[in-house]
């Protein structure tokens, strides 16, 4: 027996995969690759990193176990941040809710993630950042759970009548009922016009929550890049636009993205009305799934409204390797947010907006 052990023990240990980088928006195996993978969102795909590399000038990159000319079998993207006031580091996706690694097993990671680690050391990075949905990235590979937040989506797969039943009767359905019986005008498509409509409302609704709005340049690279993927859904009442939502498509999956409201009309029904709107198009055309993004654990309005539409619910983790943590804003900053968001001019909101998010992915 010792003697197998010994003849065991001097085999060569399996060569190490080789990783190599590919940019996502030259290399067409990306575009294939991201179009068959059954765990790819609409973060991996070229028009989401076109975005966010027009507007923010982040250089997206993947790392892959495929050399140059092979099909892609295992990959994970990522940019590169370069920041003065958050530092520099590594993120999986920036303002992505989440991207997942997209590989055929949890072994196959590993050679990635050594990677990632390698350049975070070489480069004197601040952290590594990644957001799995499902892949197991925790203190088993050298990671450490850096944020937590609740997921939705909703399955459309099943008829519309069963969905409408399970929605919420009070919250939902009384309230969808109520929109149908009043004189409410819809709109749907991917124009300049209710792109700048979608934004105003947009901006109204990040001030009621503390919060500067995205510039407004990053609308219009995502139309541009999205095109038909895109859709600006807007509700008016008497001519004045009152609700919006802009949502993204990949594959079967339709996500929910962005949105806005003119809270003085809430007793209309017009957001419940856009998301059924949006519910039966999608079915319409054959998507089985829409994702509602993520929401922080403390936002329990906001669980509460995704949860009314009978959405499924997951635990959703982000994961650090580094030695710091991320960029978080501390006290002070949470308090001057209170203090000016709600009475500063609307100008000096899309400014500060403007000036703060490329830092912030």
């Amino acid at each position: 027996m010792s003697g197998l052990k010994a003849k065991l023990a001097e085999r060569p240990k399996p060569a190490a995969a080789e990783v190599y980088e590919i940019d996502p928006l030259q290399d067409p195996r990306w575009v294939e690759f991201v179009r068959t993978h059954p765990d790819a969102s609409v973060f991996h795909t070229r028009n989401w990193l076109s975005a966010l590399r027009a507007e923010y000038g982040y250089l997206p990159s993947v790392f892959c176990t495929s050399r140059g000319g092979a099909r892609i079998t295992d990959a994970v993207v990522f940019c590169r941040i370069h920041s003065w006031l958050t530092g520099k580091r590594i993120v999986s996706l920036p303002f992505s809710d989440h991207c997942e690694p997209l590989v055929s097993s949890p072994e196959c990671l590993d050679p990635i993630l050594q990677r990632l680690r390698a350049e975070l050391q070489a480069k004197g990075l601040k952290y590594l950042e990644l957001r799995p949905i499902n892949q197991g990235v925790g203190p088993n590979r050298g990671f450490r759970e850096s944020s937590t937040y609740v997921w939705h989506s909703i399955d459309l797969s099943r008829t519309g009548k069963a969905l409408f039943q399970s929605f919420d009767k009070d919250c939902v359905q009384r309230r969808i009922r109520r929109a149908e019986r009043e004189s409410l005008d819809y709109e749907v498509g991917n124009s300049e016009e209710l792109l700048k409509r979608f934004f105003t409302l947009f901006v109204t609704t990040r001030r009621r929550h503390y919060l500067p709005p995205q510039p407004y340049s990053w609308f219009r690279h995502l139309s541009r890049a999205f095109g038909n993927q895109l859709q600006i859904r807007l509700i008016s009442y008497k001519g004045r636009p009152i609700s919006t939502t802009l949502t993204l498509a990949h594959a079967q999956t339709v996500a929910y993205k962005y949105g806005g409201s003119d809270a003085r009309f809430n007793y209309l029904g017009a957001t419940p009305l856009l998301f059924w709107r949006t519910i039966q198009e999608a079915q319409s055309q054959g998507f089985t799934r829409m994702d509602l993004g993520r929401s922080n654990l403390d936002s329990a309005g906001l669980i509460k409204f995704k949860e009314n539409w009978g959405a499924q619910r997951r635990t959703l983790q982000y994961f650090q390797a580094g030695a710091l943590t991320g960029f978080e804003l501390g006290p002070a900053a949470r308090f001057l947010r209170r203090l000016v968001c709600p009475v500063a001019p609307q100008w000096s909101l899309i400014a500060l907006g403007n000036m703060l998010y490329r830092h912030l992915g």
